[in-house]
């Protein structure tokens, strides 16, 4: 029989969400998604100490400040990522910077020159974003340039309107986050068919394919299998270690879920957003403008704990 997981990727490109090599030389996906919570937790893992060492060794050498440092190990971490896998490595913009478009953008073309310094064209590279009306801003300048963008923290459909009116090469619609939201606020019990994520990711796909809009939809934040199981067919689907593991552990069939054919009949009609219809929507959608909020947070929140790890290390060389 053949696994959960090679059946998905008979009809879903399967992504690791994951900074863990090994994870990723294990599953062998086609792509692979970082953020400042998965750095942070690769960068205090004893397998990779010499990743984080030439780093603060490049930072004194240079006298980097530690943002500066901190880039760097983005950019090690996803170098190495890069030869590992044979399609794509995403690297995020800071995510204090969610609500300003030039300092996104200067770190964004940072980013870039540093993986080009490396012999990392930045076909190989998608820059990750979060989908504020700044972020959606920063894409449509940064495609125009050739910089392929990753927009994350998608929580409904009129930040996915937004960023493929902006061309954004990908979208990551939060599955997960989304289903913890109604769990905590409604106290209901889901289906994988009734799951609010899976409903939402199912919406957008739907979107896209009836209006014939290019850019990838990419499931994200998963639970548990069923909701993967739920979105078989999705362009692409960013799935952890543990749940690879357990898709590749199931010898059971999988059906495909979605379908572009079949998403057109139940699409949503064609929005036309501005800044302000964009803000009122998601002002209106209480759980996408609190979960956006936070996820912008705990990002935040792992980058400051990266950048005082990266202090004291610096410190103590």
């Amino acid at each position: 029989m053949t696994s959960k997981l090679d059946q998905l990727r008979t009809m879903t490109t399967v992504v690791a969400d994951t900074g863990d090599m090994e994870a990723i030389r294990a599953f062998k996906p086609t792509d692979c998604t970082t953020n400042p919570t998965l750095i942070l937790k690769a960068a205090q893992m004893e397998a990779y100490k010499d990743i984080v060492d030439e780093a603060i060794r490049w930072g004194r050498e240079h006298k980097a400040d530690v943002g500066r440092v901190t880039d760097r190990l983005a950019v090690s971490f996803g170098a190495e990522l890069a030869r590992i896998v044979p399609g794509r490595v995403s690297t995020e913009v800071d995510a204090d910077l969610s609500f300003d478009t030039e300092g996104s953008l200067a770190k964004a073309r940072a980013l870039i020159a540093d993986y080009a310094s490396r012999g990392i064209g930045r076909e190989r590279i998608l820059i990750k974003l979060a989908a504020t009306w700044e972020g959606v801003q920063t894409a449509r300048i940064l495609q125009k340039e050739g910089v392929d963008c990753n927009m994350t923290l998608i929580f409904n459909l009129a930040q996915a309107v937004a960023c493929a009116d902006a061309g954004a090469y990908l979208i990551s619609p939060f599955v997960g986050r989304i289903y913890d939201w109604f769990v905590k606020n409604e106290g209901k019990a889901y289906t994988p068919e009734t799951d609010p994520g899976v409903l939402s990711v199912r919406n957008i796909y739907a979107y896209y394919k009836a209006h014939g809009i290019d850019t990838v939809v990419m499931g994200a934040s998963f639970r548990n299998i069923g909701q993967i199981e739920a979105l078989a067919g999705c362009d692409r689907l960013t799935i952890s270690p543990q749940l690879l593991d357990e898709l590749a552990r199931s010898q059971d069939g999988l059906a495909r879920r979605l379908d572009p054919a079949q998403a057109r009949a139940s699409a949503p009609a064609r929005l036309t957003l501005d800044e302000k219809a964009f803000r009122f929507l998601l002002n209106e959608d209480a759980m996408a403008t609190e979960k956006l909020a936070e996820g912008i947070r705990i990002f935040a929140r792992d980058l400051t704990h990266l950048r005082g790890l990266v202090s004291q290390k610096m410190s103590a060389a």
